[in-house]
C-alpha cells in the first residue's frame, strides 16, 4: 500500500511511480504491503475462486491480493471477532481498512494489535505509516523507532524510518537509516512486496532529486557502485541542482573515475546552430 510520485502528496504503494528499483510512489493513499517473518500464510491467486475450499484467513488474503479490500475487511473482521486475542488478525484488518483510506479506523486496530502483543513490530510499523501519510513525521519516526526496538532485523523498518527522516528534512539521519536497511538486505530496494503480508512500506517523497541523490550516496557507502550510478543519473534527470557535490563528498570517491559518472558531471554543451 505505498507509492511514489513525488510532486504530489505522499502515499503508500500499490500504485506506480516510475522508479525502477525503488518501487512505487504516487499519491493514491495506498501502501505497499510486504511480508515479515511473522506474516501469515501467503495465497496464490492462480485458478482460485471465492467459492473454493479456502480457510477464512486464506480467503481474506486472496481478497487482499485481488485488491478487493472491502471484502477482505469483512473477512478479517469476522476472524478478529472470533479470535479476539489474535493480534495478527487485528493488524491485517487494519491494513485492509488502510487501503480504503479509513485511516482513523485502521489506526485503532493497529493500536489494539500492539496492546495485545507489545512486541508486534509489524503493527507498530503500520502505526508509523498512518502518521507518515498524515505528514506527522515526528510521530512516524518515533513509531518506526519503537518497531525497530521490537525487531531490529527487518530492513523495511529502517527503510520506512529513512523515508520519514527524509520527509522531515533530516537528511543525514535518512542516509544512515537507508544504509542500515541495505546492510540488513542488500537487495531490499529491488524486491517487490506481497499484498497478503502484514507490514506496510512507505515509499513516497516530494523532492525526488534530493531523494535519489541521497539514495545514491547510501549505495556508494554500501559498495554497490552500479546502483549508485543509477540513482545519480536519476537525481540529475530530476534536475537536482547540487549534483556536483559528488566531487567533494568522500562517500562518492570510489565512483568518481567511472566513465558514466564523469559524463554525468560534465558541463552541458550547448548545441551548435547552423544558419
Amino acid at each position: 500500500m505505498i507509492s511514489l510520485r513525488m510532486a504530489v502528496p505522499v502515499s503508500i504503494l500499490l500504485a506506480t511511480l516510475t522508479v525502477p528499483s525503488i518501487g512505487q510512489t504516487r499519491d493514491d493513499t495506498r501502501y505497499k504491503v510486504v511480508s515479515s517473518m511473522q506474516a501469515p500464510s501467503q495465497v496464490s491467486t492462480a485458478g482460485v475462486t471465492p467459492d473454493s475450499k479456502l480457510a477464512p484467513e486464506e480467503m481474506a488474503d486472496l481478497y487482499m491480493a485481488r485488491k478487493q479490500y472491502r471484502e477482505a475487511s469483512e473477512e478479517y473482521k469476522r476472524l478478529a471477532e472470533q479470535n479476539p486475542k489474535n493480534a495478527v488478525y487485528l493488524n491485517k484488518l487494519g491494513i485492509s481498512l488502510h487501503q480504503q483510506s479509513a485511516l482513523s479506523l485502521a489506526l485503532k486496530y493497529y493500536q489494539r494489535a500492539v496492546k495485545l502483543d507489545p512486541k508486534y513490530a509489524d503493527a507498530e510499523n503500520n502505526i508509523g505509516t498512518i502518521w507518515y501519510q498524515r505528514k506527522r513525521y515526528g510521530k512516524a519516526i518515533r513509531a518506526y523507532q519503537k518497531a525497530i526496538k521490537m525487531r531490529d532485523d527487518m530492513a523495511v523498518l529502517y527503510s520506512n524510518l529513512g523515508y520519514a527522516y527524509f520527509s522531515d528534512a533530516k537528511y543525514e539521519e535518512s542516509i544512515a537509516a537507508f544504509r542500515i536497511a541495505l546492510t540488513k538486505d542488500p537487495q531490499f530496494f529491488e524486491r517487490g512486496g506481497s499484498r497478503t503480508g502484514s507490514v506496510l512500506q512507505d515509499r513516497s517523497v516530494l523532492d525526488r532529486g534530493r531523494f535519489y541523490f541521497l539514495l545514491a550516496k547510501s549505495f556508494a557507502e554500501s559498495g554497490n557502485l552500479e546502483r549508485c550510478v543509477l540513482y545519480l543519473r536519476k537525481a540529475k534527470e530530476e534536475g537536482y541542482a547540487a549534483i556536483s557535490d559528488v566531487k567533494k563528498d568522500p562517500a562518492f570517491a570510489a565512483v568518481l573515475q567511472d566513465p558514466a559518472v564523469i559524463a554525468l558531471l560534465a558541463p552541458a554543451v550547448a548545441e551548435s546552430t547552423q544558419p
